[in-house]
C-alpha cells in the first residue's frame, strides 16, 4: 500500500471512530445520540446544496470544507445502520463500488470495446432499467418508466426528470411550439381558478403551469432548477442593491415608496449590464 492510500485509509479510519464516539450511548454527544434519519436527512440534503454553492463560487478551500460535512452525512447515516444491525460503513462503499463497476463493463469488463460518451449514456440507462425492474419484480410490481425518480427531489427537479422519463418512451411533444399553446390552455385555466378564489384549485393549476415551464425549458435544453436558482441570485444581488441605495439617502426599503424602489432596482439592472463583461469584445 502506498503512501497516499495508507493516508486515506488512516483518515477514513479516524473520522468513522469519531462518528461512533459521538453516538456512543453513554459517553457521546447529547445530541448526536438523539438523531435518527428523518431528523438527519434534511442536513444531508442541506450539505449537497452547500456542495454545489462551494463549487459554483470556485472557491477550492470552501469545496474541500462542504465535501467534508456531506461525507459527514454518509458516515452518520452509515453509523445509525449499523446501530440497528442493518449494514456498516463498508458495505455502504462496497455496494456503490460494485454499481460503478456492473455500469462501467467498457472500463472493467476484459475484452469490451471503450464506447463512446454518448453510446456509453445510453448503455448506463439500459442498465439502470434493468435494475430498476429487478427491483419492482422483487416487490412484486409491475415496473414503470417512472421508477427510480425520488419523491423528495426538489419540485422542479423532479419534474424534469419525470418529463424525461416520459419522453424516452415516447410520451413527449412532436413539436416544441405545442408547449406554448400548453402554457397558454394552463394560463387561461389558472386565471380562471384565482377569479374563483378556490385555493386548492388555485393550487393545482399553478402547479400545472409551473409542470409546463419545465418541459419548456426541457425541450430547449434548459435545467429549470439552475434558471430559477440564477434568478434568485440575481434577485438578491438586485435587491441589496436597493438596500444599499436607500441606506446611502439614510433609508430603509419600509420607509420608501414602491416607486422608489422600482426606479433604483432599474437603476441596479443597468449597473450589472454594464459591469457584465462583452463577449463580442473578448472574442477580439
Amino acid at each position: 500500500m502506498d503512501s497516499s492510500n495508507r493516508t486515506t485509509l488512516e483518515a477514513m479510519t479516524r473520522l468513522l471512530e469519531i462518528m461512533a464516539r459521538l453516538r456512543d450511548p453513554q459517553t457521546g454527544c447529547p445530541w448526536d445520540r438523539e438523531q435518527s434519519f428523518a431528523t438527519i436527512a434534511p442536513y444531508t440534503i442541506e450539505e449537497a446544496y452547500e456542495v454545489a454553492e462551494a463549487i459554483g463560487s470556485g472557491d477550492r478551500e470552501h469545496l474541500l470544507e462542504e465535501l467534508g460535512d456531506l461525507l459527514f452525512q454518509v458516515v452518520f447515516h452509515a453509523q445509525m445502520a449499523s446501530e440497528r444491525g442493518w449494514f456498516n460503513f463498508a458495505d455502504v462503499a462496497a455496494a456503490i463500488s460494485d454499481k460503478m463497476v456492473r455500469r462501467h463493463p467498457h472500463v472493467f469488463a476484459a475484452g469490451t470495446d471503450p464506447k463512446t460518451a454518448d453510446a456509453q449514456v445510453e448503455a448506463w440507462e439500459t442498465l439502470k432499467k434493468r435494475e430498476r425492474a429487478d427491483k419492482a419484480a422483487a416487490k412484486g410490481l409491475k415496473p414503470s418508466a417512472l421508477d427510480g425518480v425520488p419523491a423528495p427531489l426538489p419540485a422542479l427537479t423532479r419534474a424534469e426528470k419525470l418529463q424525461k422519463r416520459a419522453a424516452r418512451v415516447g410520451f413527449d411533444w412532436p413539436q416544441a411550439e405545442q408547449i406554448l399553446d400548453k402554457l397558454q390552455e394552463e394560463f387561461d385555466e389558472l386565471r380562471e381558478e384565482l377569479a374563483g378564489g378556490n385555493k386548492q384549485r388555485i393550487t393545482d393549476e399553478l402547479g400545472d403551469v409551473l409542470f409546463s415551464w419545465v418541459n419548456l425549458g426541457r425541450v430547449h435544453g434548459v435545467d429549470s432548477e439552475d434558471a430559477l436558482r440564477s434568478t434568485n441570485a440575481k434577485f438578491d444581488r438586485r435587491f441589496r442593491r436597493i438596500e444599499a441605495l436607500l441606506a446611502e439617502r439614510g433609508k430603509q426599503p419600509q420607509d420608501s415608496t414602491l416607486d422608489e424602489m422600482e426606479s433604483l432596482w432599474q437603476r441596479a439592472k443597468v449597473e450589472e449590464r454594464s459591469q457584465a463583461p462583452n463577449p463580442m469584445k473578448s472574442a477580439r
